[in-house]
């Protein structure tokens, strides 16, 4: 086999670990990580559980809703920095530099010194996510996890069911979609910001991914506090990476792979999704969603024929425990339900009526593209209470996201041979037109090394990434000596977490979910035993049994295994 060159060995070696940091060096790999999702057997076999029955019957939307309650039963989402372990700047800024230089990456990346508008400043990201406790230059192995991966955290203490993070679950709704809920790839579009990921799906007005969590157009304006934590990404900072079975864009690179035309469909849907027009309604969610507000509406009610008056601030309180809710048409229902006493006589001095200024948004049709209709709500607001023109100002910007996207100003660059995957292919067929593709497709290459499978792919980077990233398992073993290494490996269960015989789990998943096969415990002590000091290695498959020895033949370890790589004879 071809000794590949260190640039194609770090890329190929990242699609198996698939960090974070390796995904926005390599935006390929997003993608990547999608097909080998596709690929596994685990995702097709969803399509049996009668949860799914009669699912390809339903209108989208339904059938994302469907998706995404399995997905929740199934998935918790995890963000411990302590999973995966963890790397320093300068390390990982060294490794990256004939990609892109240091200043490039610490513009985009939340890792290297990148935090995003006032919002991220003011929630300080290391505090955020736990890095403050850890020398500034540290950082985390935010590993993306495989579905095999994801399902495994069930075996990890702390945890019942599976687990991912941002992009795992992104990667693995877009998979799903296609595989169980029969969504066409091409109307999925993954989108990477410096600290988040997620999808849009072009259906209806379209529908964010956001996590485990789907987010209508309708949900997005709606005020609650979930919709205001699924806004956060796109309102607060750049999209690094939009991805797409046409291929990706990426904010720092000059050149793209993505369908020019496709592209440009999506924003314009995307920025459709994001914008609304003022209604009454809109305007009690926009309230909702801004505490400092409430002080300053009150909400008039009838009572026996007398107005009588609410400050917004409790009627909303009273959302919480009720199915009815103050910026419908269920606020009758809501306001009958408060008892008599909290209702004022009279409206406060300088408070503003609600009612009023949803009948004069409702009468004029408020065009917030307009500054004549801005300066007469501002007027209308006026300044006894809250400032009208910093309320309306952030009125328009709920009403309005637009978008930080990729510039389209680069060079398109498609591939020569597209994915093309259709929705009445079977998973076999699917691998064999991905194989296909590979000369021709990187994503479609690069998916083989995230689907680790060593019978399609040589050993090189495999053990490239095992020997260098997987800091876990040496930390637990640090104190335990080499024969206790080897002990306690071999007590873990035999069992990978990958079903096929060709496909390998890294170190750091063995320790991580307790259990492996014996090739992939080899390769456990191996990683323990270099980080010692000890090398070369050789891990060896001899009939039935993975051979560990030194560079006099000295055996380390031995243990019986039913993988069958290509390769048979692994230097370390």
């Amino acid at each position: 086999m071809a000794v590949m060159d260190a640039r194609d060995l770090e890329r190929c070696s990242a699609a198996v670990t698939l960090s974070d940091m390796e995904v926005f060096v390599f935006p390929e790999l997003m993608y990547s990580l999608v097909l080998a999702n596709i690929m596994s057997p685990r995702i097709w076999l969803w399509r049996d559980d009668p949860w799914f029955k009669g699912i390809r019957k339903m209108k989208p939307y339904r059938r994302l809703q469907r998706l995404k309650q399995y997905i929740i039963d199934h998935y918790v989402f995890n963000l411990d920095l302590e999973t995966w372990g963890l790397t320093n700047q300068k390390r990982e800024l060294a490794r990256f530099a004939p990609f892109l230089s240091p200043e490039e990456i610490a513009q985009s990346n939340a890792l290297f010194g990148y935090q995003g508008d006032t919002y991220y400043f003011d929630i300080d990201i290391r505090t955020h996510f736990g890095l403050d406790k850890y020398d500034s230059d540290v950082i985390p192995y935010w590993k993306t996890e495989t579905v095999e991966a994801m399902d495994a955290f069930q075996h990890k203490e702390g945890y019942t069911t599976g687990a991912g993070e941002c992009v795992s679950l992104s990667a693995l709704y877009a998979a799903a979609l296609y595989v169980v809920a029969g969504v066409p790839l091409e109307q999925v579009f993954m989108m990477a910001t410096p600290l988040h990921s997620q999808n849009f799906v072009d259906v209806d007005d379209g529908v964010l991914t956001n996590n485990r969590r789907l987010v209508t157009k309708a949900m997005w304006f709606n005020g609650t506090q979930i919709s205001g934590q699924a806004r956060r990404a796109l309102e607060n900072e750049r999209v690094t990476i939009v991805s797409h079975p046409s291929g990706w864009i990426h904010t720092l690179y000059p050149q793209a792979s993505i369908d020019p035309v496709v592209y440009s469909g999506f924003a314009e849907r995307l920025r459709a999704y994001l914008t609304t027009p003022l209604t009454p309604e809109i305007l009690g969610n926009f309230l909702r969603q801004n505490p400092r507000c409430h002080q300053c509406f009150m909400v008039r009610w009838p009572i026996r024929g007398v107005d009588r008056y609410v400050t917004l601030e409790q009627a909303f309180s009273f959302e919480q425990d009720s199915a009815y809710k103050v910026t419908d048409n269920t606020r009758e229902k809501l306001l009958a339900m408060i008892p008599q006493e909290t209702f004022a006589m009279s409206c406060c001095p300088n408070k503003i009526v609600l009612d009023d200024i949803e009948e004069f948004v409702r009468e004029r049709a408020i065009d917030l593209s307009d500054p004549a209709d801005l300066k007469a709500l501002r007027d209308r607001i006026g300044d006894a209470c809250v400032c009208g023109d910093e309320m309306v100002d952030q009125l328009v910007r709920f009403c309005h996201t637009e978008p930080r996207l990729p510039s389209a100003d680069v060079r398109f660059v498609s591939a020569a041979a597209p994915l093309a995957l259709t929705l009445d292919m079977t998973r076999e067929e699917v691998i064999a037109h991905l194989e296909s593709l590979r000369a021709h497709n990187e994503t479609a290459d690069m998916a083989f090394y995230a689907w680790r499978d060593l019978s399609r792919t040589p050993a090189a980077p495999f053990i490239k990434a095992a020997m260098e990233r997987n800091p876990v398992s040496v930390a637990a073993l640090a104190e335990a000596s080499d024969d206790e290494v080897v002990a306690r490996v071999a007590a873990l269960p035999d069992i990978s977490i990958y079903d096929e015989d060709t496909r390998l789990a890294q170190p750091d998943e063995v320790w991580t979910f307790g259990r492996g096969d014996g090739f992939e415990k080899a390769l456990l002590v191996a990683n323990v035993a270099r980080s010692r000091g000890a090398g070369p290695l050789c891990l060896t498959l001899v009939t039935d049994e993975a051979v560990l020895t030194d560079e006099v033949g000295a055996e380390w370890c031995r243990f019986a295994t039913c993988k069958r790589p290509a390769e048979t004879c692994w230097q370390l």
